[in-house]
């Protein structure tokens, strides 16, 4: 369950509150849509439920973790519960497909053993077993997106959380993500997509939280689904914020996702010395 209580978050640079007095609760196997307008608070939002970002006032607690309470040492861990899937993919362009997946594994400290029987499994849960030996250079953009859910459920992640994973996609694509997705809540995890695509909205009978101006302005089902279009920006008005990073670019984004990855490492090492064996 993740349950958001009076959560406010106002940045030190901002005059205004990114997201205002905040009360919900995802249950666990749900499956939400989160839309908005550009501004209304959905990355806050996102950052707030990874621990990324901690809010103003309010608490936050995911699973019986107070994120608001939680130790530095302890977020790696925490996250590890998480599957997050982002728009620009964020995949390690210098590793196959096999080892971008695998990755994740191998910094909580896997056995290889079981990372040869875990990847294969994901990979043909999103339809790449053929891929494994391809770089992502060679992938379109539909299968790197699937690439990037099949490293958020390496580690049989609780929670899935997308940011955006059908904006560098194709429409037929995006459906095909949205059904992948589905399959997983369907067997039992939890799923949180932040979107601007209303099409995609109104297709699926799924929960569905409105953010406008920092605040949720509706949390429903079909009559909501309906209210989010107003909600959304046009196509024109965003085309400028979804777009696929330059090829020049792009090494900064498996950059970051390296510097996380490994920081994560360092913190399984401590955890293992600590404990005094091997894992």
């Amino acid at each position: 369950m993740i349950q958001f209580t009076n959560v406010s978050k106002k940045y030190d640079t901002g005059t205004n509150y990114a997201l205002k007095d905040i009360n919900l609760t995802i249950e666990k196997g749900e499956f939400v849509f989160v839309v908005g307008s550009s501004g209304a608070g959905k990355s806050t939002f996102l950052k707030l439920m990874m621990r990324e970002e901690v809010p103003s006032t309010g608490s936050i607690v995911v699973e019986d973790i107070d994120l608001t309470k939680i130790k530095k040492r302890d977020i790696p861990k925490f996250r590890r519960r998480l599957g997050i899937v982002f728009q620009d993919f964020r995949l390690i362009p210098n590793m196959t497909v096999f080892d971008n997946v695998a990755f994740a594994m191998r910094v909580i400290g896997t056995k290889e053993k079981k990372i040869r029987r875990r990847v294969p499994y994901v990979l043909s849960l999103m339809g790449l077993n053929e891929k494994a030996r391809n770089y992502p250079k060679e992938l379109s953009g539909g299968e790197q997106q699937r690439v990037a859910l099949a490293r958020a459920l390496a580690n049989n992640a609780e929670i899935i959380i997308a940011d955006e994973p059908t904006g560098n996609v194709d429409p037929q694509m995006s459906y095909e993500i949205v059904d992948l997705l589905m399959r997983l809540n369907e067997a039992g995890t939890t799923v949180i997509m932040v979107t601007h695509e209303h099409s995609l909205v109104r297709c699926f009978d799924k929960r569905v939280i409105i953010l406008d101006k920092g605040a949720v302005v509706s949390d429903g089902g079909a009559v909501v689904r309906e209210q989010a279009t107003s909600h959304i920006n046009p196509v024109s008005e965003i085309e400028n914020e979804y777009v696929v990073p330059p090829e020049e670019d792009y090494s900064a984004y498996a950059q970051d996702t390296e510097i996380q990855l490994v920081e994560e490492i360092v913190v399984a090492e401590e955890e293992t010395i600590a404990a005094g064996g091997d894992n």
